[in-house]
């Protein structure tokens, strides 16, 4: 996620917090943007568990693995 879209996510948020508050559309940009926010998170985080070791004191090291649900 680029830096604009993180930039209007705060406006939008700040905006929403005045008096006017934010239009129909305006709240419907916001929650794209958000779960668009979202996303990149979780799909970050995965990537970084996915390279995460976990070294033993014996000198092993073995990737983590997803669990199942």
């Amino acid at each position: 996620m680029d830096q604009t879209k993180i930039d209007r996510i705060n406006e939008l948020a700040r905006k929403s917090k005045t008096d006017g508050g934010l239009t129909q559309s305006e709240k419907a940009e916001q929650a794209s943007l958000r779960q668009e926010y979202l996303a990149a998170i979780r799909a970050n985080l995965t990537a970084q568990l996915d390279n995460t070791v976990i070294q033993y004191p014996d000198g092993t090291r073995k990737k983590l693995k997803k669990k199942k649900p």
